[in-house]
């Protein structure tokens, strides 16, 4: 392969592209020849792929380089940044641990306090690895609170490694677990903890399937060979969980193909010898066991209820038949938690949160009043505590901890944090904007008290649209920046997502998954009539399901935007469910061997097989990481060689990728900061500022 040195004039803005060899593969699906000329880039191991990255990097920052106020903006991002962030404590055996990070830190710091109020550091992640990219995993300690386990993650890949130690003395006691994947770590008492994982694949360990997951128990003082399979040898699940009552008396098992839909399985763990039983057959709903009193479970479920409802019923006779209403469904989306002998219904109403205090008698004991109108978080805790710890944010709010006491419902602020913005100057606005079909879709624009509504202001538009997941208000950094600068952001609630509950989920799935990019379309056009922006300022960002989102929409509606930003993208929907876990988002997109009628929608919006010559695309920034082993990079390489391939106009098509980082989380803070500037400043470069807008 011939990598051609980067050439740029910025007059015209015309790049040389490394030059991307065009292979001869073609796949047949249903009588139907598709080619795929850029396989070749799904070999990550391959010494062609690893000089097209180097490649493309060189193109790619030479280009940012030349922007004349990126570094005046990493400044500005860097001074923002630089504020403490202390996390929400929590007691273990004779500690209080919480995080914290002074500001700049790449992750932040596990420290923690004894009974006379001493602190010490317990965990520093950024002494992991000299260059940041080995981030913390999870922490999980032993039910007397003297041992923990904890995760690490290595250059942001999934797959992580589990350290042992003795929490008190800090001192690490036996080997290390290795090769353990999508994980959580439930202690049994002090003696060992359950956890998931994958054989370790043939070929890469980035990219290659995965679809055979198994529940393990590791015993303390043992070798991780002798660890015993609990649930997944027999029976073939993709993801399976494990998790003890907090009692210790149930072992929870759960059990899923797909990101939706689980079985559920129970054990009791104080007979010796006892059966797993089963509690539901089958992946028609989404089940999780929060809670027990004895022998009275109390499980999350949107069986017969698309919002989610809280039933209980006995582990005697556990079946679904047997559930009764103990929190009832209603007209906004459920998510329960419990902690100090209460439970928490947590409601998203119109995408912001709306909290409920409940006793186990099933009474209502109060609303909880939240600061403002946004996003709250956490009310969990051990059934003991006197005190919990929530959350609260929204998008011009900093996350905010707040202590609350469940029994006399008193709330105060815990930490809030310093940050140099004034956030009094900005304002959030919520629309219902109408979709294609006449579907109405909630929309939050947030931007700078005065805002001229002249058409001119650069803005921002993201979106994900699937997965059940909702986008609700939160503060960030990066986007306090955007908008200082005078930029508009702005969150479409898209159908897919979670906001509405299952049956708002289900509308924007397989046959339906059009309907999302209809609905991110119809948002655009609504800021572009409304006058906050227009095409010329207008850009579009998502990222990993939303990256799809932005490559179908920069696709269908090159015209619409002036600036497309995909991020760690699923960008070939032909082939997606071939890598690592990817067979398990079939739920969401269906997949090209389900029939002819699924291979040919998904086909007609794959963004990599619908970059079409001779189309006038937007300035384009496609952003990965090479370790990413959720959405493999490969679907982010071929659709920028397409793009780059086939682009008639003058707008520049880039791809950002970043070494040693996976699908974003662990990131660090460095790493954070600079992809967000390369961002904005392409962003804001292509909209054609040649300084920072003035504030």
């Amino acid at each position: 392969m011939a990598i051609t040195t980067a050439g740029i004039s910025f007059g015209q803005n015309k790049i040389q592209y490394p030059e991307t060899k065009k292979g001869e593969t073609v796949d047949v699906y249903f009588d139907t020849k598709v080619s795929d000329p850029y396989r070749w880039l799904e070999d990550d191991k391959s010494a062609e792929t690893g000089a097209w990255v180097k490649a493309e990097n060189e193109v790619t920052y030479g280009y940012l380089d030349k922007i004349p106020f990126r570094e005046e903006l990493k400044k500005r991002m860097e001074k923002l940044w630089n504020y403490e962030k202390i996390g929400a404590p929590s007691k273990e055996g004779k500690f209080t641990y919480y995080s914290k990070n002074n500001g700049l830190q790449n992750q932040s710091v596990i420290y923690r306090k004894d009974q006379s109020g001493k602190e010490e550091i317990f965990l520093d992640p950024n002494t992991f690895s000299k260059d940041g990219t080995t981030s913390l995993g999870g922490l999980d300690f032993s039910k007397d609170g003297n041992k923990a386990a904890y995760s690490i993650s290595e250059g942001g890949s999934d797959w992580r490694k589990v350290i042992i130690i003795d929490a008190v003395s800090k001192k690490v006691l036996e080997d290390t677990l290795v090769d353990v994947k999508f994980s959580g770590i439930s202690w049994l008492g002090n003696e060992g903890f359950y956890y998931s994982s994958y054989d370790k694949p043939k070929g890469s360990e980035l990219s290659a399937k995965t679809d055979q997951h198994k529940l393990y128990f590791h015993k303390l003082g043992t070798s991780q060979k002798e660890d015993k399979v609990i649930f997944g040898a027999d029976q073939k699940r993709r993801y399976v969980g494990g998790y003890v009552t907090e009692d210790n008396h149930y072992l929870v098992i759960t059990a899923a193909n797909s990101t939706y839909g689980n079985e559920l399985y129970i054990k009791d763990l104080k007979t010796p010898d006892s059966p797993i039983i089963t509690i539901v057959d089958n992946f028609n709903s989404d089940n999780n066991i929060i809670e027990n009193e004895g022998s009275k479970l109390f499980i999350q479920t949107d069986y017969n209820a698309p919002n989610g409802r809280v039933v209980s019923v006995d582990f005697s006779n556990p079946k679904q038949e047997n559930w009764k209403d103990f929190i009832k469904e209603t007209e906004n989306v459920l998510s329960p938690s419990t902690g100090g002998g209460y439970f928490f219904a947590n409601y998203t109403k119109d995408a912001v949160s709306l909290v409920l205090q409940y006793d186990y008698s099933g009474k209502l004991v109060r609303e909880i009043k939240l600061p403002a109108v946004g996003t709250a978080g956490g009310f969990g805790a051990k059934k003991e505590e006197k005190i919990l710890y929530y959350s609260f944010t929204n998008y011009t709010t900093p996350g905010t901890i707040f202590s609350f006491e469940p029994k006399s419902g008193k709330s105060e602020v815990y930490q809030k944090p310093k940050v140099d913005f004034k956030s009094e100057d900005y304002e959030s606005k919520q629309v219902f904007y109408t979709s294609k079909d006449g579907t109405k879709v909630p929309m939050i624009i947030t931007y700078k008290k005065g805002t001229k509504l002249d058409g001119k202001n650069p803005t921002i538009l993201y979106g994900y649209g699937g997965f059940n997941i909702s986008l609700t208000p939160a503060f960030s950094i990066s986007n306090a920046v955007w908008m200082e600068n005078g930029g508009v952001y702005a969150v479409a609630n898209l159908r897919g997502g979670g906001e509405y509950g299952k049956k708002w989920h289900d509308a924007g799935t397989k046959l339906q998954k059009q309907n999302v990019f209809d609905d991110f379309i119809a948002a655009a056009e609504y800021l572009i009539a409304q006058k906050y922006t227009s095409s010329d300022y207008l850009a579009i960002r998502g990222g990993s399901n939303g990256g799809l989102l932005v490559g179908a929409t920069m696709t269908q509606r090159p015209d619409l935007m002036k600036v497309a930003l995909p991020a760690v993208g699923v960008m070939d929907m032909l082939r997606y469910h071939t890598f690592t876990a990817g067979a398990g988002w079939a739920y969401d997109y269906g997949t090209a061997q389900d029939n002819k009628e699924m291979f040919e929608y998904l086909k007609g919006y794959s963004p990599v097989q619908n970059v079409k010559s001779g189309t006038k695309y937007p300035a384009t920034m496609v952003t990965t990481g090479d370790h990413d082993d959720r959405v493999v990079p490969a679907h982010s390489f071929k659709f920028a060689a397409e793009l780059q391939d086939k682009q008639a106009g003058e707008n520049p098509v880039l791809i950002r990728i970043d070494v040693k980082a996976g699908h974003g989380a662990g990131k660090s803070v460095a790493a954070t900061i600079q992809e967000n500037v390369d961002i904005q400043a392409f962003t804001l470069y292509n909209m054609g500022f040649k300084a920072l807008p003035k504030k």
